[in-house]
């Protein structure tokens, strides 16, 4: 395992240089001055040509986009993702300053998820076309097809305009994240119940539950320790996904709420065309992305120990 383990990480580089050089690429290509826009949100007013120019010299925008990449990514091997053009504060202190609210949205719609598809699922597979298995299909269906920002919207106007039960953005105790992790939970949670139904019913006709079964174990040992945890192998393949998802991916949701995540924050930067942000945003996510994934490998064989890892 540790071998594995240390083949992974190696892999993990070329991931990285790809993904940031390929953002950076794309960055460059859209219009725009960043040097300009930082002058003109400094001083609210339209920069002469010579501090536009003297600006792009400042910040290194006149070499080749090439020399730039590099002395960038020379910064990152000594742990330096460089200064925020728009508020010259490190981009690190930037992103760990909002790290923790992105943290506990995402925790926190991983439990709305897990409470909604987990119940529906399994209740749905135990019972087949029952009232119970249909309800929790029309569930399913609802949630994979409503829009994050549709969704969103439609619980900031029931849950705090007309029932004025929580905020209606911002972080401010924790009734404020019951809003946006709703939408971010209530949207994942179709997939799971899908995942969870199909993944049970084909261990419940396996051989190795009959045979529990047949030795007069009680049907809740079955389901819950030989059943469901066989059955959660490809739950755990999409939550790898969805964690690092939600991390990433929760732009929209914190942005319609205003959330103080790094979502949001990239969202600002790209307007602001703040490449050193975006670039270390895209780093900190494919760090968590690789990461998350390497761990739910590595967890496989701990639940699974027929799973031998290569």
């Amino acid at each position: 395992m540790i071998a594995y383990f240390l083949r992974r990480v190696l892999h993990m580089i070329p991931v990285f240089v790809g993904v940031t050089c390929i953002t950076f690429a794309l960055m460059n290509l859209t219009p725009g001055d960043p040097a300009e826009i930082m002058l003109r949100g400094a001083s609210g007013v339209q920069p002469s040509q010579e501090a536009i120019e003297a600006a792009r010299e400042a910040m290194g925008l006149n070499d080749p986009v090439y020399k730039q990449y590099a002395a960038w990514l020379w910064r990152v091997v000594h742990l330096d993702l460089g200064r925020s053009y728009s508020s010259n504060l490190p981009v690190w202190q930037e992103l760990t300053d909002r790290l923790p609210a992105t943290l506990l949205l995402g925790m926190w719609a991983l439990a709305a998820m897990l409470a909604i598809s987990l119940p529906l699922g399994i209740g749905s597979a135990l019972y087949p076309h029952s009232w119970a298995d249909r309800l929790a299909r029309v569930i399913a269906m609802l949630s994979v097809s409503m829009p994050g920002y549709w969704l969103g919207l439609l619980l900031v106007y029931y849950g705090s305009v007309k029932l004025k039960l929580f905020p209606v953005m911002g972080m401010d105790g924790l009734r404020s994240v019951v809003l946006p992790a709703l939408t971010l939970g209530i949207g994942m949670a179709g997939n799971y119940i899908r995942v969870i139904r199909s993944g049970l019913l084909d261990v419940l006709g396996t051989s190795y539950i009959k045979a529990a079964r047949a030795k007069g174990l009680q049907e809740s040992l079955v389901i819950g320790r030989h059943a469901v945890v066989n059955a959660l192998l490809p739950v755990m393949t999409m939550l790898g996904i969805n964690i690092g998802g939600l991390l990433g991916g929760s732009v929209i949701v914190e942005t319609i709420f205003s959330w103080p995540g790094i979502g949001k924050f990239a969202v600002d930067a790209i307007f602001k065309k703040d490449f050193i942000v975006i670039q270390g945003y895209v780093l900190l996510m494919a760090v968590f992305v690789v990461s998350v994934n390497l761990a739910v490998d590595l967890c496989y064989r701990m639940i699974d120990p027929r799973i031998r890892l290569r």
